[in-house]
């Protein structure tokens, strides 16, 4: 694969053989990045766990204390009272059936958090197949079927992520943009890492984190030392 030039010099500057302290890979990775608009800094986390055992699945949310940097658009099934709640709190969509069907007979996605009630889940249910492959079906455990729509959306527009295990057991996450500077995204690090640890499953063996990295939208990867990850987020 061609790389740029830019991509080529940023490059020059990571010794592909070094695993870096955190607060050193945050500025690397910012270092690197190079392109004409204000690129999103990821985390990858390679986990010793075996994603297909139910009880080594790791999954949860954290809120980022300084937030992720995109505009999040937020929807909301629900009725009566909570409606009003909703929009209050700054959702961007709020509806009932209207929306359900929306969803479902146009295939209509453009948002990117979906809450909704208990009490609509009856609706919410059959958008499974539109919304599961997209990552956008509301669950308890994220947080987004909820009794508290208020609390929900805030979070939501807040920097409330969901991380989670894909098939090769790693997670991907953003955790803010080259324009926060390296002490912003340092502590949006340490708290993703903070909620990765403790949600370590106790059926575990061996290595819990193998490997960790950060990269840019399009800059290169700088490796993180995975024995100096619980340092950087206890520390």
């Amino acid at each position: 694969m061609k790389r740029s030039k830019k991509y080529i010099e940023s490059l020059s500057l990571i010794d592909k053989s070094v695993f870096y302290d955190a607060n050193e890979a945050v500025k690397l990775c910012l270092q690197t990045a190079k392109a004409n608009f204000d690129e999103t800094v990821e985390v990858h986390v390679r986990l010793g766990v075996d994603s297909r055992h139910a009880d080594q699945q790791v999954r949860g949310v954290v809120v980022l204390p300084n937030g992720t940097g995109r505009n999040i658009r937020v929807l909301v099934i629900c009725k009566g009272e909570n409606q009003k709640l909703a929009k209050e709190s700054g959702a961007d969509f709020v509806g009932e059936e209207d929306l359900a069907d929306k969803i479902q007979n146009e295939g209509w996605v453009d948002f990117n958090v979906m809450i909704t009630t208990p009490d609509m889940m009856r609706i919410v249910g059959r958008l499974g197949k539109v919304l599961g492959p997209k990552g956008l079906m509301p669950n308890p455990k994220s947080g987004t079927v909820t009794t508290d729509v208020s609390k929900a959306v805030k979070d939501a527009k807040g920097g409330k992520i969901e991380y989670r295990l894909d098939k090769t057991n790693i997670i991907h996450c953003p955790i803010g943009k080259v324009s926060f500077g390296n002490e912003r995204i340092f502590e949006n690090f340490s708290a993703l890492m903070g909620a990765i640890i403790k949600a370590k499953p106790k059926a575990t063996k061996g290595r819990y984190i193998k490997s960790c990295a950060l990269a840019s939208t399009m800059g290169p990867c700088v490796k993180v030392s995975s024995s100096k990850v619980e340092q950087a987020v206890y520390n």
